[in-house]
C-alpha cells in the first residue's frame, strides 16, 4: 500500500529531464525538507526553506561555526585596527560564481549593502558603518565610528537572511524586490529551468566553486565546504507518511524532519539512521503580531494574547513527545548561556478569560481579527490550528484565511489593514542558535518599518541590543540580556510557543558526512556510497 502511495506522490517529483544513461552515472541526492521551495532569494525572506537554498548557492564571507565562533569562508585574511574601527578584507584566490564570472569586492559591496538594508542584524551593523569601500578587485575596507563588537559574527550568521555574496547585478535589485535569478559562488548552482514548485527544486554541482584550502574541518556554516555528490534535488512531498515510506523504501535519502510519531519506526528501518542537529533545541515556535493596526497597536491588546498560550497545547500538536519538546517561558533560548527569566511571569499567566477582558479594555469591540493560516507546513499548520481553537474559545471573532506557507510569506510583507489584504497574526519558527544571541535573534528587534514583519517599535529595545554588543564581561553581558528581555516581552515583540528537537532522519547505507547544523539544515560535503 505505501508503495503505491510513494509511487503516486513521486511520479513527478522524481522525473528529471536528463537522458537515462547519463542520470545513471551522477550522483544524485534526493532530499525531503520541511517546506517546498518557493522563494529563491534568501535576503527578501526570512523563510528558512529559502535560506537553506540559499546556503546550497551562495557562499558568505564568514561562517560561524557550532560554538558561534566565526571562521574565514570567503575571506582568505583579515585585520583589524588596533582601535578596532577599521577592518580590511581580502578574498581567497581563485573565487568563481557559477557562471564563471569572478567575485570581485564590488560584488561582495553591493551584497552587504543589500543585505544590510534588509536584514535586522544587517541593518544593526550598517548603522555602525561609515564607510564600505573597495581597495582593489579583492580587497575592500569597512570603516566603523564606533568599535561594534559583533562584525564578524554578523557576517557569519546562520540563522535566518545570511549575509550571502551576489553578482553585482543581482544585489544591486531593491531589497523589497525578489531577486529573479540565483546565481551565486556556492558549492552548488541551481537548475532554474527544472525548478517546479509544489514538486521540486534541482541543484547541480557547481565547476566554478573554489573549497577552503587545507580540508578544514566543517562546523555549521565554517570549514572546507565541498559538493559531495553532481545533483541535489528538494522533492516536495507535503505527507509526512508519505515521506517516511519514500525513505523506507530508498525513495529518497534524507528527510529533514519526520514526524516524531513516526521516529521509532525510522529507527527499526534497515540502513536508517536519525541524527541530532545540535546541543540547543533547533527550533523555536513564535505567534507574529501586527503592531501597526487595531487591536494591536495597543501594547495592552498584546499582553492579553500571553494569556491565551498554553504552550504545552502547541507543543502536544506539533511534537506529541515530551522528550523532544521544552516549555520555554523566555525570549532567548532556554538552554543556552544568556537564558533567563527577565519578564517570565507574563508568560506563564494561561487565562483565556483574562484575555478577551484585557482585549476589550484595550478597544476591542468583536473586530473580526485576521489569522494567516499555512496549510502545507509541519509545524506551522498545527499550530496556527491551535492558536485559532484557542481564541476562538475565548470568544474572539477569529477570520482564519488559509493558504500555503508560501502564500503566507508573501502576504505577512504587507503593510496593509487587514481589511485591505493585511494580517493581524501569522505563526512561524525560528532557529534556536539565532535566538541565544541578543544580536543575532532578528526577531527580537524593534526598529519599525525597519524591522520584520510585524513592525514592533521600540528605542529601549533597540538601545539593549546597542548595548549588548560593547558589553565587556559576561557579567555586562548577562545583565543586559535580561533587561533585554524583560522589555521584549512587555512590549509584545512575539509570543513563544516553546521549542523542539526533531532529528534528521536519512540512508546511512546510502550517505555520508551530513554536517549537524541546528536550525538551517545544510546539503554540502554528503556524498554517496
Amino acid at each position: 500500500m505505501f508503495k503505491r502511495i510513494v509511487a503516486t506522490a513521486l511520479a513527478s517529483s522524481l522525473a528529471v529531464t536528463l537522458p537515462f544513461a547519463v542520470q545513471a552515472q551522477e550522483k544524485v541526492l534526493k532530499a525531503v525538507m520541511h517546506a517546498d521551495v518557493r522563494v529563491i532569494d534568501p535576503i527578501w525572506t526570512t523563510q528558512t526553506i529559502a535560506n537553506i537554498h540559499g546556503m546550497l548557492v551562495y557562499d558568505t564571507l564568514f561562517g560561524n561555526d557550532a560554538k558561534m565562533v566565526p571562521q574565514p569562508q570567503m575571506v582568505g585574511k583579515y585585520e583589524i585596527s588596533p582601535d578596532k574601527l577599521t577592518y580590511t578584507f581580502t578574498l581567497r584566490d581563485g573565487l568563481k560564481f557559477g557562471d564563471g564570472s569572478p567575485v570581485t569586492t564590488k560584488d561582495v559591496i553591493a551584497s552587504l549593502k543589500r543585505w544590510g538594508a534588509k536584514d535586522g542584524v544587517g541593518m544593526r551593523l550598517f548603522s555602525y558603518i561609515t564607510a564600505l569601500e573597495a581597495v582593489d578587485d579583492k580587497t575592500f575596507r569597512m570603516v566603523l565610528k564606533e568599535p561594534y563588537g559583533m562584525v564578524l559574527e554578523s557576517l557569519g550568521k546562520t540563522n535566518s537572511s545570511v549575509a550571502v555574496i551576489m553578482r553585482e547585478q543581482e544585489a544591486n535589485t531593491d531589497p523589497q524586490t525578489q531577486v529573479k535569478d540565483s546565481i551565486g559562488s556556492g558549492p552548488f548552482n541551481f537548475a532554474k529551468e527544472q525548478w517546479v514548485p509544489g514538486s521540486k527544486a534541482v541543484y547541480v554541482k557547481n565547476p566554478h566553486y573554489v573549497p577552503r584550502p587545507g580540508n578544514e574541518p566543517a562546523s555549521s556554516f565554517a570549514g572546507t565546504k565541498f559538493a559531495g555528490v553532481d545533483r541535489v534535488e528538494l522533492v516536495w512531498i507535503s505527507d509526512s507518511q508519505t515521506a517516511m515510506s519514500a525513505l523506507i523504501n530508498g525513495e529518497i535519502d534524507f528527510f529533514e524532519a519526520p514526524s516524531i510519531d513516526f521516529l521509532p519506526m525510522l529507527e527499526k528501518a534497515r540502513g536508517v539512521k536519525l541524527m541530532k542537529t545540535g546541543d540547543l533545541d533547533s527550533t523555536v515556535g513564535m505567534i507574529r503580531l501586527n503592531h501597526l493596526h487595531p487591536p494591536f497597536n495597543n501594547p495592552k491588546a498584546r499582553q492579553a494574547m500571553y494569556h491565551l498560550i498554553n504552550q504545552e497545547d502547541f507543543l502536544r500538536a506539533i511534537v506529541g513527545d515530551p522528550n523532544y519538546y521544552k516549555v520555554c517561558h523566555g525570549i532567548l533560548t532556554c538552554g543556552s548561556p544568556l537564558a533567563n527569566d527577565g519578564g517570565s511571569a507574563m508568560l506563564k499567566d494561561y487565562n483565556p478569560k483574562k484575555a478577551l477582558q484585557l482585549l476589550k479594555e484595550a478597544g476591542y469591540n468583536g473586530e473580526p481579527i485576521t489569522v494567516l493560516q499555512a496549510t502545507d507546513h509541519n509545524t506551522i499548520t498545527p499550530a496556527t490550528q491551535v492558536l485559532v481553537q484557542a481564541m476562538r474559545e475565548a470568544g474572539i471573532n477569529v477570520d482564519a484565511q488559509s493558504m500555503d506557507w508560501g502564500t503566507v510569506v508573501t502576504r505577512r510583507a504587507k503593510k496593509d489593514p487587514p481589511a485591505q489584504g493585511g494580517w493581524h497574526i501569522f505563526v512561524t519558527t525560528t532557529g534556536g542558535v539565532g535566538s541565544a544571541n541578543p544580536v543575532l535573534h532578528t526577531w527580537i528587534g524593534a526598529a519599525c518599518d525597519k524591522g520584520l514583519f510585524g513592525w514592533p517599535c521600540d528605542a529601549k529595545i533597540e538601545e539593549l541590543r546597542n548595548a549588548y554588543a560593547f558589553a565587556q564581561t559576561d557579567a555586562d553581558k548577562k545583565k543586559i540580556a535580561t533587561e533585554l528581555q524583560t522589555r521584549a516581552i512587555e512590549q509584545v515583540v512575539y509570543i513563544p510557543f516553546g521549542q523542539w528537537t526533531v532529528p534528521l532522519a536519512y540512508r546511512a547505507d546510502r550517505i555520508e558526512g551530513i554536517v549537524p547544523n541546528t536550525g538551517l539544515a545544510v546539503l554540502w560535503n554528503i556524498k554517496k556510497k
